[in-house]
């Protein structure tokens, strides 16, 4: 393992990111562990004797979907350790496989060297609260408890389409930022102010970055029928407003009670869409402190 301050690696470019991003990363420790034919890109913030608590971030994504969250935690002091996933941000490709269920045996031998073998508490987002599910049922000694924030693969989702839309053949300007701030403004975020110049650079980022372009897991019941294998207590959050599960508030409780018995309760943020923790950082990290309480 190598351990100095954060700083964008020699890997995928990172692309200019906005100021509170720039000055949180300043003040982590970048940690990496190998990983296929390079790294996994930690970042560690907080008292090395604190309580570990682990991020997931979300798909096409990195550690900044947890922007609004980090402080909080390490003010209560918390060790918050939040990687960027294999294939996405600064880290390496998975060994194999292009989806969720390529990354816990690298993510578990990176996270043996990071804090050892003791169980922690593991926050995952959308694709990342999937991978916490696969990750528990792999290793159940790992997870002290799963906070998953807006997963899929439960088998309960909006039938509709979300209009997400190509960016990658448009040049660099307005025109792609223009299809940038509508793909968060039908997906990731529900308020259009939510939709602002820190969202957009820090979306803009993350997907240059993401090497994983065959997901397909989050279309299945892989967290559902993962979390039947999981040992430690599950807590759901997600967002009023999410793209895909607003409205299904009762199917989604009933199919997280029939996945597990360790199924603690389901939180839903007002005002919020998918990307709940950004949004309505405020409301969201009560929430999360309530089930890591």
């Amino acid at each position: 393992m190598i351990t100095s301050p954060s700083h964008p690696s020699t890997g995928p470019a990172t692309p200019a990111l906005p100021a509170a991003a720039s000055q949180l990363l300043t003040e982590a420790t970048r940690l990496t562990t190998p990983c296929g034919d390079g790294h996994i890109v930690w970042h560690a913030w907080g008292p090395a004797r604190g309580r570990p608590v682990l991020l997931l971030h979300g798909g096409s994504g990195s550690w900044t979907h947890w922007l609004r969250s980090i402080a909080p935690l390490v003010a209560a002091g918390r060790r918050v350790i939040a990687p960027d996933l294999p294939g996405f941000g600064d880290s390496a490709r998975p060994p194999s496989g292009e989806d969720a269920d390529a990354m816990p045996e690298p993510l578990e031998a990176g996270l043996s060297t990071v804090v050892g073998d003791e169980p922690i508490d593991i926050v995952g987002f959308s694709f990342g609260g999937m991978l916490a599910g696969l990750w528990a049922a792999a290793y159940p000694r790992r997870a002290a408890r799963l906070v998953l924030v807006g997963p899929p693969a439960m088998g309960v989702a909006d039938s509709r389409q979300v209009d997400l839309r190509a960016w990658r053949h448009l040049p660099e300007g307005a025109g792609r930022d223009a299809v940038h701030r509508h793909n968060l403004a039908v997906l990731m975020l529900h308020d259009p102010a939510a939709v602002d110049d820190e969202a957009l650079a820090l979306h803009r980022a993350n997907v240059l970055r993401d090497r994983l372009p065959r997901r397909r897991l989050a279309r299945t019941r892989a967290l559902a029928e993962a979390l039947a294998c999981v040992r430690c207590p599950v807590y759901a959050i997600y967002g009023e407003h999410d793209a895909i599960h607003a409205g299904h508030a009762a199917e989604l409780t009933r199919a997280f009670t029939a996945a597990t018995p360790r199924f603690v309760r389901l939180h839903w943020i007002a005002g919020a869409g998918h990307w709940v923790q950004h949004e309505r950082p405020e409301a969201f990290n009560a929430a999360l402190a309530e089930a890591l309480a």
